[in-house]
């Protein structure tokens, strides 16, 4: 039997948010043949956007790192074998059996036939959905005292939207995006910008290709400016702040679903 390495809630209305790298645990065999340690794998994570995840009733939260399994990308990429996989890191100590990442696949599998049936439920009763798939990204690559990267090339919220069909939920991107620009942060309006980091992984793809007409899945990166990225400390009145920024985009975003744009 495979584990189930999600946590899910549901709610009502159309709109999910997703944290599928908020995960660190990893199953016993996996621990055992990884060679990076815990801040290493951290640093690749996603933290706190599980907590994110509270801005809409249904949320989905990953329970395992994606070192295990990575339920962002295209399954035949979906565990890190070579450093090539993984940002140039060496991920294992030793050569592990095929079993154990045939093991991490079975469960990759059981969450996106988890995921079919939960948005399929979701577009029978409310007709169409949203989702917020939520993640963070580093700026400090080149050490904790290195230079930080270029603001222009690297946005505080970077909105991926590069598998979707932009002239059927435009009005709703733009909604989101306006929103997120609108709100008071503190310390400044937010920068958020579309496709400028990163264009959205495997999940959204799947979704845009298994909902076309029913389904958006926006990716939403936040810049780790609300954290220490080398040693995971965070500044929890950044973190707040980012939450209640999603809360508060979620009436614009709602306003512009229930308004469709014309096809």
């Amino acid at each position: 039997m495979v584990d189930q390495i999600w946590t899910s809630e549901r709610g009502d209305g159309p709109l999910v948010a997703t944290a599928v790298h908020d995960g660190h645990a990893l199953r016993d065999d996996v621990m055992s043949h990884i060679k990076l340690d815990d801040l290493g794998r951290l640093r690749e994570e996603d933290p706190f956007t599980g907590v994110w995840t509270n801005c809409v009733p249904t949320r989905v939260i990953g329970l395992r790192s994606r070192f295990e399994v990575d339920l962002n990308r295209p399954r035949e990429k979906a565990v890190y074998r070579t450093p090539e996989d993984a940002w140039g890191l060496t991920v294992w100590k030793d050569n592990p059996a095929d079993e154990m990442f045939a093991k991490s696949l079975s469960e990759y599998d059981a969450f996106y036939h988890a995921m079919h049936e939960l948005l399929t439920r979701i577009v029978i009763e409310q007709g169409h959905f949203v989702l917020y798939d939520l993640h963070t990204y580093n700026h400090r690559r080149a050490g904790p005292d290195g230079e930080v990267a270029d603001p222009e090339a690297n946005p505080q919220v970077n909105i991926g939207t590069g598998t979707m069909d932009r002239h059927r939920w435009g009005h709703v991107v733009d909604a989101l995006i306006g929103a997120l620009r609108e709100f008071d942060f503190p310390g400044g309006r937010l920068d958020v910008r579309e496709n400028v980091k990163f264009r959205g992984g495997n999940w959204p793809r799947w979704i845009h290709e298994t909902f076309p007409t029913t389904g958006v899945a926006i990716a939403i990166e936040f810049k780790k400016f609300f954290m220490d990225e080398w040693t995971g400390q965070p500044d929890p009145s950044a973190v707040d702040a980012i939450s209640r920024a999603l809360q508060f985009s979620v009436p614009f975003v709602m306003d512009a679903l229930n308004r469709p744009q014309l096809i």
